[in-house]
């Protein structure tokens, strides 16, 4: 099941680990992707800390930790084809995997529908 955060983040649990990365309305807004760092494998992250950036043609935004947790593993594909995020945001285009402090507070993100209202 897919959840939502406020700052475009879409989160896929499997376990104690969710995968991360930016929704298709995020890359829209963003427009051309040519640029993405992402954080150290181990790094430990509080909710809201900067995990990861992007840069576009337009500007360059942060990717926020959705929830506290440590990365465990990063997309080098999109650090060497940043076009992948902008193809497959919420597939190929996924960012880090974090291991997440507490899975429960998955419960208080977003689900689709909440955030199709959001960002309508």
């Amino acid at each position: 099941m897919l959840k939502y955060t406020e700052d475009h983040e879409w989160l896929e649990l499997e376990g104690d680990v969710a995968t991360v990365g930016i929704t298709a309305h995020a890359t829209e807004l963003l427009g051309d992707i040519v640029f993405v760092q992402l954080p150290e494998i181990g790094a430990k992250l509080e909710k809201g800390d900067g995990a990861a950036v992007v840069e576009s043609v337009k500007a360059a935004s942060d990717v926020y930790a959705p929830l506290a947790g440590e990365v465990v593993e990063i997309n080098q594909a999109i650090v060497d084809d940043p076009a992948t995020v902008n193809v497959d945001p919420q597939g190929k285009g996924w960012f880090f995997k974090l291991r997440l402090a507490d899975v429960k507070a998955m419960d208080g993100l977003m689900d689709e529908a909440a955030y199709m209202k959001h960002i309508e």
